[in-house]
């Protein structure tokens, strides 16, 4: 089969590589209809995520079909349309019987397309796939599915869930790409007074304004100022990070009020200074997060329903053959305006499972 693998810092290639198969009684194989590319793809080609060694295919997001299954897996069968979980679940350790799946001790957590070979691919094998994939309702496209992987559970959880939002809050959320903007629609679920999205792109401010935003602010033009104006000088509520650079972290423990929150989600690259100098005093609670996809299940029912603005977000698509002329675009998004870019084809060689 073809996938897009990593070969270190600034390398990648769409390439024949090996048909993925069953190695364990608890696995899956998913021939992939739908797949993304995430923020924390290019922080893996810049080289911001060391561990992940050369020759790794790509990817944690995709929706498909089951091909084949471990003699172990129970809540799914070949046929089933499924969406693959960024984060993998053992369900036994102690972190998954918290529900933080993210933290999985037993072989999970985030694994693909990290520590094991990804969903950028024509198939991909899913382990301990009882947890870590969800049947999809009908209502649902793929194209749309495939945010459910990783973007919306991701912004819902580690941004307005982590950071506490509560009906008549003042949200800001920095950052206004895919991440951000799925920030911002799950925000208006819980009801806030306003939301104010921070960005530096005029249009994925355009975009804020479409999934909900009350008001915008260019990164350059004292989005703090915006803010105080807005809530009395006292500071917003909630802060969600979704950038991941020390100047964006930095801006959002400018902005929080005293008591507030800071949710961030940024992958971060490089250090951030932490003022405690300027914080100390001010009872601001700062949370950190991987997502842990607990959430999946009611948001694909919300998305079933028409809740969440999930063709919004989709600005480009491409056939899988096209994987590295979408990285391109998807990496010069302030250029090319790329929120996410969905890649699948209809057709595939078939895989026959192995004996």
């Amino acid at each position: 089969m073809k996938g897009f693998v990593f070969h270190g810092p600034g390398q990648a290639s769409w390439q024949d590589v090996p048909d993925p198969a069953v190695t364990e009684p608890t696995d899956a194989v998913v021939q992939v209809d739908a797949v993304t590319i995430c923020g924390t793809d290019l922080h893996i080609l810049k080289g911001d995520v060391p561990e992940v060694p050369p020759g790794t295919v790509l990817g944690h997001e995709a929706v498909g079909e089951i091909v084949d299954v471990g003699g172990e897996v129970r809540g799914v069968r070949p046929g089933d349309r499924v969406l693959v979980s960024c984060i993998t679940s053992c369900g036994r350790c102690r972190f998954c019987r918290d529900g933080s799946y993210g933290q999985c001790r037993g072989g999970g957590g985030w694994i693909l397309g990290h520590l094991v070979d990804g969903t950028q691919a024509e198939y991909v094998r899913v382990p301990h796939a009882d947890l870590s994939v969800h049947p999809l309702p009908g209502a649902v496209r793929g194209a749309d599915a495939v945010l459910f992987a990783d973007v919306f559970p991701t912004a819902y959880e580690v941004g307005v869930l982590n950071g506490r939002v509560r009906p008549g809050d003042t949200v800001a959320v920095v950052g206004a790409g895919p991440v951000g903007l799925a920030a911002i629609a799950t925000a208006r679920l819980l009801s806030p007074e306003r939301v104010i999205a921070v960005d530096l792109a005029p249009a994925r401010l355009e975009a804020a304004h479409r999934l909900g935003a009350d008001a915008v602010a260019d990164v350059h033009e004292a989005p703090g100022q915006l803010v105080a104006d807005l809530t009395d000088g006292l500071g917003a509520d909630v802060v969600v990070e979704a950038v991941g650079l020390p100047e964006s972290f930095e801006l959002c423990t400018r902005m929080v009020r005293p008591g507030g929150h800071v949710a961030n989600i940024g992958v971060h690259g490089k250090s951030a200074a932490l003022h405690l100098e300027d914080l100390w005093s001010r009872n601001v609670t700062i949370t950190t997060g991987l997502v842990d996809t607990y959430s999946v299940p009611a948001l694909l029912r919300m998305a079933a329903a028409g809740r969440l603005p999930t063709g919004q977000l989709v600005t480009h698509t491409f056939p899988l053959h096209r994987m590295e002329e979408a990285y391109e675009i998807f990496s010069r998004a302030a250029e090319t305006g790329a929120l996410k870019v969905v890649l699948g084809e209809e057709q595939h060689a078939e895989v026959v499972p192995a004996a």
